[in-house]
């Protein structure tokens, strides 16, 4: 017989919400905050390319609000859910809801592209039940990046020993990579690396700028 194991009381009730659903409204609200957060900042427009059940019930579940509230930093159980949409037009930002008919690998899929000026970013998210979510794809490359963990996002030039440099500036941090998964297209085109740490650093802000400052480096995220 399987035995069923749960972190905590929220992987069996659910997480504390406003809307119908944990999947479509909670999940929905993270993907939007994680996007938020590795994008850096408020983007002035937004497209949501939704699949499968996002597409079919996104305005009646709530997920178009949810995923817009998301953008703008409000957690699942944030008041303000509802009225994100009104907000968001407040705010100056330009918001389009796209239902796409192609089937995904998951059907509470959704891609969010921002936009500010040059600056335009893709993300891949995925809400998995229970107001979990996974990152699975970030401007085209895959990825898989779930909540909780200190992560930090690194954009590069495709070089030799990268790695070894960017490793020696979490040693001098006494902060011990767990992870390390880098990814690229082809050979030759920029990647990205994603280094999962043991500890929350002392000063995350800080340690992304010393990474940043690493000749080849692009664009350096921090997520936790």
């Amino acid at each position: 017989m399987e035995v069923l194991k749960f972190r905590s009381v929220f992987d069996i009730i659910g997480p504390v919400m406003v809307g119908p659903s944990s999947s479509h409204t909670a999940g929905a609200a993270r993907i939007g905050k994680v996007a938020r957060m590795i994008y850096g900042e408020q983007p002035d427009s937004i497209e949501f390319d939704l699949y499968e059940s996002f597409a079919k019930t996104y305005r009646g579940h709530g997920t178009d609000v949810a995923l817009v509230g998301g953008i703008l930093g409000m957690d699942p159980d944030d008041p303000r859910l509802s009225d994100s949409l009104k907000i968001a037009h407040e705010r100056g930002m330009e918001v389009l809801f796209v239902p796409k008919k192609e089937i995904s690998n998951h059907p509470n899929t959704v891609t969010v592209t921002m936009i500010k000026g040059d600056y335009k970013m893709s993300i891949t998210g995925v809400s998995i039940g229970g107001g979990n979510i996974e990152i699975t794809e970030l401007n085209g490359y895959s990825i898989s990046l779930s909540t909780g963990v200190p992560t930090y996002i690194i954009m590069h030039k495709d070089v030799p020993g990268l790695l070894a440099k960017i490793s020696t500036i979490f040693l001098a941090q006494g902060l011990n990579i767990g992870k390390a998964t880098m990814t690229r297209q082809t050979k030759g085109d920029n990647g990205i690396i994603l280094l999962e740490v043991d500890d929350t650093p002392e000063n995350p802000e800080q340690l992304r700028q010393d990474l940043k400052s690493v000749d080849n480096v692009i664009s350096v995220t921090y997520y936790k």
